[in-house]
């Protein structure tokens, strides 16, 4: 993406959260997760604090749990059903209202996947290939570029555009994508009636979310503090973060990234700057770093264990709620499969 492109689309993302906090009725969020494993602290520092964020202020909200992108890059569904009932637990607990709020599965709205024939017929295998996150996604995953992954984008569309979202939240790498999304929107209203439109990446803060090891935190590096971990957990896992042999401590990314790491995490826990809370550890050490961090992590998800633990004790409430989201999907996913039928001419 060239510089231009991204300063047009960073001015209109500005333009849209101006006027959010004016006019939340006019827009339609779309967004999702894909149900790989449990959802944790980079998740909800990351995006799920902004979802319900923008939920409470009036924002129509869609959340898709992108259960057949599951298998875009892996082989086996093993532990998804789990997986897609702990996602539901963890956006409730966070603050998701499901009053409010749609949160529904890919594989139970029929529509919605139906939309990706016609969508398909919008755009060519070349534009497909250069799609930069489904190359990036193709190598980090190590398989085979399969039609599900190739097709990733003409899907996301599908999720954005079934409920005539306008804005999506995304980092700066995910732009590709609403612009795709864009163009096939566009092409379909040209080629046939005006129908869709055309939706605007709602660019997020640059949160940068370490794991314990300095790296991205993430599932697969097995640097994540879940969401559904217990305070033990949480304090045996912090404890066995690495660190490094100096004793003072100091915020440096590049040269301390284990330190570092854990300052970031008490940071956004506790809405202090990371050199200030080094400052007041000094000379006390690693150990006493790993206290405080574990003090500021179990303190800041207490409230949401608590609520999660509630709704864990009631899982006939948890399988309401997706029902209840699948079936009002449904019938949006209808009501936008028949006018892209009607505007094609395909009303027999």
């Amino acid at each position: 993406m060239s510089s231009d492109t991204f300063q047009a689309s960073k001015r209109i993302s500005d333009e849209i959260k101006a006027d959010l906090a004016e006019h939340p009725d006019r827009y339609v969020m779309l967004t999702g997760d894909r149900p790989t494993g449990r959802l944790h602290l980079g998740h909800y520092f990351g995006t799920i604090r902004e979802r319900v964020r923008l939920q409470d202020e009036g924002v129509t909200t869609r959340i898709v749990i992108a259960d057949y992108q599951v298998i875009t890059d892996r082989d086996t569904t093993e532990h998804i059903a789990d997986n897609v009932r702990n996602m539901v637990i963890d956006y409730l607990a966070c603050g998701i209202d499901p009053e409010r709020t749609i949160i529904f599965t890919h594989s139970a709205i029929p529509a919605l996947n139906q939309l990706m024939l016609p969508f398909l017929s919008l755009v060519t295998e070349a534009e497909l290939l250069r799609n930069p996150p489904v190359k990036s996604e193709q190598e980090a995953s190590g398989h085979a570029l399969t039609g599900l992954l190739l097709t990733y984008p003409v899907h996301q569309a599908c999720d954005i555009l079934f409920c005539k979202g306008n804005v999506v939240p995304v980092g700066k790498d995910q732009l590709p994508h609403i612009e795709q999304t864009r163009q096939i929107a566009r092409r379909f209203n040209e080629r046939y009636a005006p129908v869709f439109p055309e939706p605007h990446g709602l660019l997020t803060e640059a949160v940068e979310i370490p794991g314990l090891d300095g790296r991205k935190m993430s599932k697969s590096y097995g640097n994540a503090i879940a969401l559904s971990a217990t305070a033990d957990e949480t304090a045996k896992l912090i404890k066995k973060s690495k660190t490094d042999s100096e004793r003072c401590i100091t915020f440096d990314k590049e040269g301390r990234p284990g330190v570092s790491a854990l300052l970031t995490t008490a940071a956004l826990c506790t809405g202090r700057a990371e050199a200030d809370i080094a400052a007041e550890i000094g000379e006390d050490g690693a150990g006493a770093l790993k206290r405080y961090v574990t003090e500021a992590v179990n303190g800041y998800l207490a409230p949401i264990r608590e609520r999660r633990a509630a709704l864990e004790a009631d899982p006939g409430y948890i399988e309401d709620v997706l029902r209840e989201g699948n079936r009002r999907a449904n019938e949006i996913a209808e009501a936008t499969l028949d006018q892209v039928r009607e505007a094609m001419g395909m009303v027999y």
